[in-house]
């Protein structure tokens, strides 16, 4: 088979959710089947460069443009062109990794939805944000495409209710953990590095991922202000918060300095791929209290290093995490608190969650979903 492969959202770099998903599948699709041949169709007027060993496959070609974004955009939307036949005339099959507008093809064309939150939850995505989504045409593409990959059955069920996607046209599929969590091994100088980089000398509890309104940090950083308050257990205690600012983020700091413990918590902006997997390691728990995922990848990479999860029981995360993880009511300050409490007070829960967790996490396999996903494209291409 020869994919045209839309990878325009790596311009902007990142490995971590829709990026990693698609670095990390692309990568292991290359591995699934050596005769598949791949175009992939980057554009931005600045983007990262891509991985040398992509740039030198001899099965991928690139198309590498430099036009902005927005005015490629528009071209689509407008005037429906150019179309991605013309880059890659002997391609089967289109694959958008993520809903971003392309211009109707002969060509069959599979598209991966990670979920609605924008159409659920509106009211947690800036202007900007929402009008991006009403101009990729969301609703269009899913009806034009051949084929919809969903990385969980709750995404499905949103596609079916809030789009028309009939269930038959959709294959839930779902995405895998990088080697740097699979494969991860405790090591002490590791961490003491971590530590010490940081200044994590403490016991800390941890959240990883965007600092937005829809993770609802502000009610875990309520519930151990609370849990401060109210145990003396905990009073060596930190909440560190790692992870780039996003939509919402000044209420979440504000949040945080009107805390009785805002002295015991950290924010942690740059933390590399690399430190990820120690940061998860050294935490006493990673805490999860999304309002809304359509998969929800830090859980999975918390329990794949050996550390235990306390989750919101809401959209995704009770699919992939079932009980292996602590699910609490992501809008009862109280739960979340007497939560942080009971991973650190009981042993048998602890040891319970953590087994449960390393055991969990190991059903998500990038070979794996790239094989299922192959099979989608076979499928779909004859």
């Amino acid at each position: 088979m020869h994919i045209f492969t839309d990878i325009r959202l790596l311009a902007r770099g990142g490995t971590s959710g829709i990026s990693g998903y698609t670095r990390e599948l692309l990568t292991h699709l290359l591995r699934t089947d050596p005769k598949d041949e791949y175009t992939f169709f980057y554009n931005g007027f600045f983007k990262q460069p891509l991985p040398d060993d992509w740039r030198m496959h001899p099965r991928i070609h690139i198309i590498d443009r430099h036009v902005p974004n927005r005015l490629l955009d528009s071209s689509f939307r407008f005037f429906n062109a150019p179309k991605p036949e013309r880059f890659a005339s002997t391609a089967n099959l289109i694959f958008s990794p993520h809903f971003n507008l392309l211009p109707n093809s002969r060509l069959p064309r599979v598209v991966t939805f990670h979920d609605l939150s924008f159409l659920r939850f509106p009211k947690f995505f800036s202007p900007k944000q929402q009008l991006w989504h009403w101009l990729q045409r969301y609703q269009q593409q899913a009806q034009n495409a051949a084929h919809i990959v969903a990385v969980s059955e709750f995404t499905k069920s949103d596609l079916v209710e809030f789009l028309g996607v009939p269930p038959e046209k959709i294959s839930v599929v779902y995405s895998g953990l990088a080697p740097e969590f699979t494969n991860f091994t405790t090591n002490k100088n590791e961490l003491d590095l971590l530590k010490t980089t940081y200044q994590l000398h403490r016991p800390y509890f941890l959240y990883l991922g965007a600092l937005e309104k829809r993770k609802n940090i502000i009610t875990l950083i309520h519930a151990f202000t609370l849990l401060k308050s109210t145990d003396k257990n905990f009073a060596d205690y930190q909440l560190v918060l790692a992870g780039r600012p996003g939509y919402g983020s000044k209420e979440i700091f504000a949040a945080a300095r009107a805390s009785t413990s805002s002295a015991d918590i950290r924010f942690l902006h740059n933390v590399s791929d690399q430190q990820r997997a120690p940061l998860y390691a050294a935490a006493r728990a990673f805490v999860y209290p999304s309002f809304f995922e359509g998969f929800g990848f830090p859980p999975l990479e918390a329990q794949a290093c050996g550390t235990p999860v306390i989750a919101a029981d809401r959209t995704s995360l009770p699919e992939i995490l079932g009980d292996s993880a602590l699910l609490v009511d992501p809008w009862r300050t109280s739960d979340l608190a007497e939560a942080l409490q009971t991973i650190e007070s009981n042993s048998h829960v602890r040891d319970t969650i953590i087994t449960a967790g390393t055991k969990n996490a190991q059903n998500f396999r990038w070979e794996k979903t790239a094989t299922q996903m192959r099979t989608i494209f076979k499928n779909v291409a004859t």
